[in-house]
């Protein structure tokens, strides 16, 4: 079927058509520049403290995609952002593997990623946008656990497959005498990456639903009043300090982990590390990670979809919380029996499933509902970030200052403050009103 424009029309909108190819669509690029490029930077000899400190500061995108998600309210479909910023990000992503032999290489990676990050960013405030306008509530609480699954399942596939493919190809480049074996193996596999990225952005160019109708602003003067009533409206819900305060909150522990974790597993023994090889690291994610993960985020959403949010979210963030003592455990024992590394890393990554469902919860059903919830949804996702961004920021500093086995007690630590606030705040009591 055709519509007025000649365009072919999509009949089917079941979400499993859609919901899990466009958030791995969202989570790659996100992963590839906070994790994979963590990784690539670490083989090719920076340090944790300016690695951690440029992966942190190239987040930046998700936590400024407030400055234009109200543009994504004003002009075309949802869907033509989702298909735009995927053909742009796998560009990007192939871009990244075509410099790697310059001698200014980092540079232009630095800057490469940063408008991967910016593409990835835009595609989140349309994509998520899609979900909250397509589904319903009950809907958005079934599918929840499914999204994050596999969005996440995107991470494991950086720091599993990929990551494991770049360590073999160094091995074989090795073998092979070739001069920058490390060089010419990432360059695959940031071409692979990119690959698959503009391989979903046809997918959805044909199945992806358009998220609302095509909108088209007629003046600079309307497009200025809608950005203000998009920012006015949203602080004028109820409850919405609060809230922005425990989304703020809610990841500060994980935020760390996220960056020092994965360098922790590949740092020498001598060191305070597990001294795992990328394959051996690609094994552990890739596989029983991400299925643990999977598991985490399907019984997440179940749990919360039964007990109700306010009721589960406490439990959630202990959940998220508590088993990051797997880390700690690692760090103390640093065991040479894959096996136990494999089920004390599987243990952490369940837990991150779980309680990683209540934020994003949190944030579409008491965060974005009214009249702009795309926009208010990427507001929420941006503060979200911060909190991803400020700890990330100064893990690496704050791990060489106490070592890893005390920062993995730290950042256990640090998720107190949301179990507690978690306790008293208003949940669906109106906090999701336009306050109008």
């Amino acid at each position: 079927m055709m519509d007025a424009r000649g365009m072919r029309k999509v009949e089917s909108r079941n979400p499993a058509f859609w919901v899990p190819t466009v958030y791995f669509a969202e989570g790659l690029p996100n992963y590839a520049v906070n994790i994979l490029a963590l990784f690539f930077l670490q083989k090719m000899g920076v340090s944790n403290t300016v690695n951690t400190l440029a992966i942190s500061l190239l987040a930046l995108p998700w936590t400024l995609k407030p400055l234009w998600s109200p543009a994504l309210e004003m002009f075309r479909t949802k869907k033509f952002f989702v298909i735009l910023m995927e053909l742009l990000g796998g560009a990007s992503l192939l871009l990244i593997a075509a410099t790697l032999n310059l001698p200014e290489y980092f540079w232009y990676v630095v800057v490469l990623l940063g408008v991967l990050g910016f593409c990835s960013a835009t595609h989140d405030i349309a994509t998520d946008g899609i979900y909250i306008a397509v589904l319903t509530p009950k809907e958005q609480a079934g599918w929840v656990g499914i999204q994050g699954a596999c969005y996440n399942t995107a991470r494991f596939f950086c720091t599993g497959g990929l990551l494991w493919l770049a360590g073999t190809l160094t091995e074989r480049f090795t073998k092979a005498q070739s001069p920058t074996p490390i060089v010419h193996a990432w360059m695959v596999v940031f071409s692979v990456a990119g690959l698959i990225l503009v391989a979903l952005g046809l997918y959805h160019a044909w199945q992806l639903p358009d998220g609302g109708e095509e909108r088209k602003q007629e003046s600079v003067k309307e497009m200025a009043a809608t950005f203000w009533d998009v920012v006015v409206t949203f602080f004028k819900k109820p409850n919405v300090i609060l809230l922005l305060v425990l989304i703020l909150l809610y990841r500060a522990g994980e935020g760390q982990v996220v960056k020092v974790g994965p360098l922790f597993l590949q740092a020498a023994r001598a060191s305070g590390g597990l001294g795992l090889s990328q394959q051996q690291v690609g094994a552990i994610y890739g596989v029983f990670g991400s299925l643990a993960f999977i598991a985490g985020s399907v019984l997440g959403g179940l749990f919360t979809a039964k007990l109700g949010l306010k009721r589960a979210l406490p439990w959630l963030i202990l959940i998220l919380d508590v088993p990051m003592l797997a880390y700690w455990y690692l760090s103390v024992a640093l065991p040479t029996n894959s096996v136990l590394v494999t089920a004390a890393l599987s243990a952490e990554m369940f837990g991150y499933g779980f309680g990683y469902v209540g934020v994003i919860l949190l944030m579409m059903q008491e965060i974005a509902p009214g009249k702009y919830q795309t926009a208010h949804y990427a507001f929420g996702t941006a503060l979200m970030n911060i909190g991803i961004i400020v700890p990330g920021a100064v893990s690496g500093w704050i791990q060489s200052k106490i070592g890893y086995s005390n920062f993995f007690i730290w950042v256990i630590l640090s998720g107190l403050p949301a179990l507690v606030l978690a306790r008293f705040i208003p949940i669906g009591k109106g906090a999701a009103g336009e306050g109008v």
